[in-house]
């Protein structure tokens, strides 16, 4: 009996360990330099906020790109699809099958991949501006106001990676932010920068570093903290940086898709206005404080180097 016994531990431990292990739903790959795609951020459970990403991700694309055409992968009917869609285990199933059955010849619209740090997963898009498809599906749901997702909390779009260090991120948002900042183009905005697993940036030098960049690609750019034009978005994890600039990003809850859903609170009562933010701030109390946008310090800086000029 002790034998079994053993042998039984022995198992449930392997059970264990492997569903610890396993914990985070990793594709064959992870986040790198040159990549583009969504980051998405959630609230422990990977692998269902992995499963409602593609759903939702695919549901939007097919709307604005059409359905993806995939090569030897037209064996399950519509119907079974519809049936599966809630189920975790079957959707992300699927997508491993999906990606064997393509023998690696055609890329997926959609691939999980392993982000480099806890509560936060990568999905590389290939061939469509993730900027516009995210903005497309907080936008819908911010009109519908129809929940869609239990565990997703933030989805930002990535249009650019480069490496994580000061002067390589300088050098990159040099040329990446012309098309909004440059003249004769110019915008109200603000900077949101979070770090993941790196402590080699600090938060303060990076947003003056920027600001000032900005100030210099033309003076009428304006730091607005309260209803900026853009946002420009970086984020940091390990060795990678992740960059973006957005629209209506305070419109959008600083783009939760739990958030954005729920209901304008009107203004006039003070009282309904503070319950308001009491809210919000409780919803996001993982992430906002390093989720700050431009402190008033970072502002001040970028009016003397010419931003608010």
């Amino acid at each position: 009996m002790s034998s079994a016994q053993n042998d039984s531990r022995k198992r449930s431990k392997k059970r264990y360990g492997a569903g610890h292990h396993n914990k985070r739903w990793k594709g064959s790959k992870e986040l790198e330099v040159g990549m583009q795609g969504i980051l998405i951020t959630c609230n422990m459970n990977e692998r269902k906020c992995t499963a409602e990403a593609f759903n939702l991700l695919n549901e939007y694309a097919d709307k604005l790109y059409g359905p993806e055409k995939l090569q030897e992968n037209e064996g399950s009917s519509s119907e079974e699809e519809e049936a599966e869609e809630e189920d975790i285990d079957v959707a992300l199933k699927k997508e491993v099958a999906q990606l064997q059955s393509s023998g690696g010849k055609q890329e997926r619209r959609f691939q999980a991949l392993d982000s480099g740090a806890n509560n936060v997963i990568f999905i590389r898009t290939q061939n469509l501006e993730s900027d516009k498809l995210v903005h497309h599906i907080l936008s819908d749901l911010h009109t519908t106001k129809k929940k869609k997702s239990r565990v997703i909390l933030r989805m930002l779009p990535v249009t650019g990676t480069c490496k994580a260090f000061q002067e390589d991120m300088l050098k990159y948002l040099t040329t990446f932010l012309e098309p909004w900042f440059k003249t004769p183009n110019c915008a109200t905005y603000q900077i949101a920068f979070k770090a993941r697993n790196s402590s080699h940036n600090k938060r303060e030098e990076i947003i003056k570093s920027i600001a000032g960049l900005v100030g210099k690609l033309n003076p009428k750019n304006k730091v607005d903290l309260t209803n900026p034009e853009l946002t420009i978005i970086v984020e940091v994890i390990k060795a990678v940086c992740c960059i973006s600039v957005v629209k209506e990003y305070t419109l959008y809850r600083k783009y939760n898709v739990q958030e954005v859903v729920k209901e304008d609170v009107p203004k006039p009562d003070g009282i309904a206005s503070e319950q308001k933010d009491e809210a919000k701030a409780n919803a996001e109390e993982e992430t906002d404080d390093a989720d700050k946008v431009v402190s008033q310090d970072s502002k001040e800086v970028a009016n003397r180097e010419g931003v608010g000029e």
